[in-house]
């Protein structure tokens, strides 16, 4: 649907999932592991902050914006996701729309918390059904993808995308939930994982599984930073796990030319 003088937008939240071990008291970072395998026989295997799609709550004001809200898909309609189609003309007040809204937790436009997608991701990716007291969610800012790139979404391959993401730091406080945060990382290899995927897809099923893993953080920020800065947009791997390029986005220290990173400005972060 490449239509001409439009962008596809697509607004996520990306949460800095931490939590200390209980055993060496490192600061760990969790991600979510998606296993996928197709009928071509390839198998894909990608670790990437937990969050996804924000949603719009009241479509009205964003109407006023860019007309009749078209959806990239089926899907992003029927979830109310914003991922759309605008004209490129557009894009900087939908930008400067979203830092506005998205700076409210409290906003009534648009989804401005983690916490929906980390309660379906904590029980997609360990059964678990996540609870408020269990962590504290600190907001670390925005990050902007202003140039546009042909997207890798199966449902959208290839349209014009622009992203900006809601980044949080949320913190997991509870010693049993992150013991067992541990035990389910520790359960299968990024190649086991996509074993299973493969399986599930020969079984009539989706070929897709979903895990956790959880790495040192220090660990993964010196992977990087051994890159330069130009050289870090990109998969990389850390003790066996390959990470999608997406996780920069929630390490806030790194200098990454293609990020565009904002200050919250209700935190000041």
């Amino acid at each position: 649907m490449n239509e001409s003088g439009k962008l596809r937008v697509s607004v996520a939240t990306y949460n800095q999932v931490i939590f200390h071990h209980p055993q060496s008291n490192l600061l760990m970072l969790a991600l979510e592991r998606k296993a996928t395998a197709t009928r071509d026989g390839s198998i894909k295997v990608r670790s990437q902050p937990f969050g996804g799609g924000i949603r719009i709550l009241d479509p009205n004001p964003l109407k006023e914006i860019v007309g009749e809200i078209q959806f990239d898909s089926e899907r992003s309609k029927q979830e109310g996701d914003f991922r759309i189609l605008i004209p490129s003309s557009k894009w900087e007040t939908v930008k400067e729309y979203c830092l506005h809204h998205l700076a409210n937790p409290d906003d009534t436009e648009l989804e401005a918390t983690p916490d929906r997608e980390l309660t379906e991701e904590f029980a997609g990716t360990m059964s678990v059904n996540l609870e408020r007291n269990q962590y504290t969610v600190q907001p670390l800012g925005f990050v902007v993808e202003d140039n546009p790139v042909p997207t890798d979404n199966a449902d959208v391959r290839g349209e014009l995308t622009i992203r900006l993401y809601r980044i949080s730091e949320v913190h997991i406080i509870d010693m049993e939930l992150c013991k067992m945060m541990i035990t389910v990382s520790q359960r299968y290899s990024d190649r086991d994982l996509g074993e299973l995927a493969l399986k599930d897809l020969q079984n009539g099923c989706t070929g897709r599984v979903n895990s956790m893993v959880t790495l040192p953080l220090n660990a993964i920020l010196e992977r990087y930073r051994a890159l330069p800065p130009e050289m870090r947009y990109r998969k990389v791997m850390v003790e066996g796990h390959d990470l999608d390029e997406s996780v920069l986005t929630v390490l806030e220290d790194l200098d990454v030319p293609q990020y565009q990173r904002i200050m919250d400005n209700k935190t000041g972060l």
